[in-house]
């Protein structure tokens, strides 16, 4: 069932007047794109799966004709055409748009010839979406309204029925598997980083409220934890049944732990995520910031891909996950301030650490900033793409 509102309607017109490009075409499922989905999954048949695109083989470690690339946050900000749709209202206001948050993913399809589009959202989405009371702030992040004290607040937590919580965000998925002609990225934030939101109210340079309720109350962290993986893997689950061809699962600042603590209060809850949804065939990628102590644990989460920040070398990190697990980065993303020709040494010198290995998924290591000149994105995709060399 749509979820089209007249205003919906509305910003879909303004959307055509203001940025008149043309729309990627419609792709139908074939025999060879379509792969059904297992176990939990809806019983019609989601399109878009594209087991023989090069994303999706890399992110498999088979073979495939080349380097497949895209970027963190490369929807957003940095881009005019973002900017000149975008609207007054707050980022969660742009989200519950189908409408608009499709047009917005679309939008560096069409600018980088990226290889795969990453849903328009935010990973706090499902916990506003339950009304626990957040907003996004610009230039700020997540802030809580009343932050995450006690085991009372537990029950601000009910379980998420994207169906009736979030119809927004799975109509936007349709919408983008009807109309891209490439695989689409859902995702979710990861147990520990959506919590530290929850606990800090807002974010953290040091999660020092997030670390005190670990350490002093293990029981209501794990209980908290336990909550937010069960609302990650019915997200996860509801895109993908959908149409989405991968999945990542985002754990931004689990950096700030010590490979001890991460096995001890995070590791069993991005387990459970990942287990819940292994059974569906797609891609799994885990990403974190300032990880790689903890690169050896992350894989052993489940993950089929393992995302690298740009402190550890593609070839070190590979030695660490085991040469079974993709990887996807890793470029520093401030080199693009440095200009093209720089950029795309940098990028150069990433593909030469991966020495041609399948299982490579090329990125930043981190998002892409608001300031970035996107046409410097555009250089390091086409030196990607011509230069990239994939061994058989």
């Amino acid at each position: 069932m749509s979820t089209r509102s007249p205003a919906t309607r509305a910003s879909r017109a303004a959307i055509d007047r203001t940025v008149p490009v043309a729309r990627l075409p419609v792709r139908s499922p074939t025999t060879d794109n379509l792969s059904r989905v297992s176990g939990a999954a809806s019983s019609a048949a989601p399109a878009g799966r594209y087991d023989n695109h090069p994303f999706i083989q890399a992110c498999r470690g088979l073979p495939h004709d080349r380097v497949p690339v895209w970027f963190m946050r490369q929807a957003g900000r940095s881009l005019p055409e973002y900017r000149a749709i975008r609207g007054t209202g707050t980022i969660l206001d742009a989200i519950a748009d189908p409408d608009l948050s499709t047009e917005i993913t679309l939008q560096p399809i069409r600018r980088y010839d990226v290889d795969a589009a990453i849903l328009y959202s935010d990973i706090v989405v499902p916990a506003h979406a339950v009304g626990f009371g957040l907003t996004v702030t610009p230039g700020v992040g997540p802030e809580v309204e009343r932050p995450f004290r006690h085991e009372d607040d537990l029950a601000r937590l009910r379980p998420l029925d994207p169906e009736a919580d979030t119809p927004y965000v799975l109509e936007t998925v349709r919408q983008l598997v009807a109309e891209l002609d490439r695989p689409l990225i859902g995702f979710a934030g990861a147990p520990f980083t959506v919590a530290s939101y929850l606990i800090e109210g807002r974010p953290s340079r040091d999660y020092a409220n997030t670390k005190a309720m670990m350490f002093a109350n293990e029981r209501l962290w794990h209980a908290l934890c336990d909550r937010l993986a069960d609302i990650a893997i019915s997200s996860l689950q509801s895109q993908i049944d959908n149409g989405a061809s991968a999945i990542q699962l985002f754990d931004s600042w689990a950096g700030s732990l010590s490979p001890a603590q991460y096995q001890r209060y995070v590791f069993p809850h991005s387990q459970k995520v990942m287990d819940a949804i292994a059974d569906t065939g797609v891609p799994k990628i885990h990403f974190g910031v300032t990880t790689g102590e903890l690169l050896p644990q992350i894989s052993a989460v489940g993950a089929d891909v393992v995302g690298v920040d740009w402190r550890v070398p593609l070839d070190a990190a590979r030695e660490r996950v085991g040469h079974g697990t993709s990887l996807q980065g890793n470029l520093d993303p401030t080199v693009v301030f440095a200009g093209a020709e720089f950029a795309c040494e940098a990028a150069r010198d990433v593909l030469r650490l991966n020495d041609g290995h399948p299982g490579h998924v090329f990125n930043l290591g981190h998002g892409v900033m608001p300031a970035m000149d996107p046409d410097v994105l555009t250089e390091i995709v086409k030196v990607v793409h011509e230069e990239g060399t994939v061994r058989s």
